[in-house]
C-alpha cells in the first residue's frame, strides 16, 4: 500500500451537512503555445465537526467512497479565512 493522495484547495460551500465542497487550482501549460493556464477542479469533502467555513483553506486527503461523489476527506485547516 503507497500513500494517499492529498491535496489543498478553497472552500467554496458548506451548505450540506458534514460536507463542503473545495476547489482546487492548478497550472498547466498549453499543448500549441505554452501560456500557463489555471484549471480548477471542486472535490466534496467529508467535515466531521462542520466548523469549515467557506473561504479557508484545507488539506484534503483520499478516502473510500462516502457516498456517490465525496471520496475525499479534512486533514487539517491550514488557514481560516478573514471575518470582515
Amino acid at each position: 500500500m503507497g500513500t494517499k493522495a492529498e491535496i489543498q484547495g478553497v472552500v467554496v460551500s458548506d451548505k450540506m451537512d458534514q460536507s463542503i465542497v473545495v476547489a482546487v487550482e492548478r497550472k498547466v501549460r498549453h499543448p500549441l503555445y505554452g501560456k500557463i493556464q489555471r484549471r480548477t477542479s471542486k472535490f466534496m469533502a467529508h467535515d466531521a465537526t462542520n466548523d469549515i467555513k467557506v473561504g479557508d483553506t484545507v488539506a484534503l486527503v483520499e478516502t473510500r467512497p462516502l457516498s456517490r461523489r465525496k471520496r475525499w476527506a479534512v486533514t487539517r485547516v491550514i488557514q481560516r479565512s478573514q471575518v470582515i
